[in-house]
């Protein structure tokens, strides 16, 4: 296996391997290390089935489900993200998958099905880079702070939408607002990261509203400076590998009325973050 960085702050593409060969003991870690090191990996031509890519996110923990995606049959952890001209993609903010939740996804595998010929890119942010790029004084400024994640912001748009609430009322009541620290320390590489995001996250605890609001969208356009991040080019049967704990994404929906079809496989992780 060969090891290519593709920039300063974070990913590496992954050559000269083919999972569909399965996932021994030593590949497994050595695909934990990578990632630990690099936060995003990158691979082409991956033929595997969507079996093969549940077993892939279950080498980094126990598998979560999602309660307002599609799945593929007989597999409820294996999501289908589609856009279609019909049904656009909603998504469009920098986020952190699933931080909704008390214990979100630490891992995020994802694999391109169906790719449009021009467009689809999806764009990557270090959150330990974005801490490290914060001055000492904000460092310390935010390291007791508690920030609120919620679903129904998150969604708001599908839930705007006519039916939304009756199609989604069951996962809204199932996924109340949580608090994360906006400070973390990742439990593998005890590494500070950035952990709040445009998406999910509403206000910080206990700042007036002002400053909360004024805090976020300070955290939010520093987080994804160019300087801390990269960009992936999709293409059929691309896979992508990220730490969902220290980093964020934004997908570029610029390729309508094309479609495009992911399957997305998330692991809960061995610890608690």
């Amino acid at each position: 296996m060969q090891v290519k960085r593709i920039a300063g702050a974070l990913g590496a593409e992954l050559r000269a391997i083919n999972l569909s060969d399965g996932i021994d003991t030593a590949l497994a870690n050595t695909l934990r290390d990578l990632l630990n090191e690099h936060e995003v990996l990158f691979l082409r031509d991956q033929m595997i089935e969507p079996v093969a890519q549940k077993q892939l996110a279950e080498i980094f923990g126990p598998l979560q489900t999602h309660p307002a995606y599609s799945t593929v049959e007989g597999l409820p952890e294996v999501m289908i993200l589609e856009s279609t001209a019909e049904n656009p993609s909603k998504i469009e903010l920098w986020h952190s998958d699933m931080t909704f939740r008390q214990h979100p996804p630490s891992v995020t595998v994802l694999r391109g099905m169906t790719i449009p010929e021009i467009g689809g890119d999806t764009l990557f942010a270090s959150m330990t880079a974005a801490y490290q790029g914060l001055s000492k004084g904000m460092q310390q400024y935010l390291g007791d702070l508690i920030a609120v994640h919620d679903f129904s912001h998150g969604f708001k748009e599908s839930l705007s939408e006519r039916g939304g609430w009756e199609r989604l009322n069951d996962a809204v009541a199932a996924n109340p607002p949580v608090r994360h620290p906006v400070i973390q320390t990742h439990p593998e590489t005890g590494k500070k990261v950035l952990f709040v995001n445009a998406l999910f996250t509403t206000h910080i605890e206990g700042l007036p509203m002002l400053e909360s609001s004024e805090v976020l969208q300070f955290l939010w356009r520093h987080a994804t400076l160019p300087e801390f991040t990269c960009r992936f080019n999709w293409q059929p049967n691309s896979m992508v590998i990220w730490d969902n704990r220290s980093t964020q994404h934004k997908p570029v929906n610029d390729f309508f009325p094309a479609t495009r079809r992911l399957h997305r496989v998330v692991s809960e992780g061995d610890r608690p973050y």
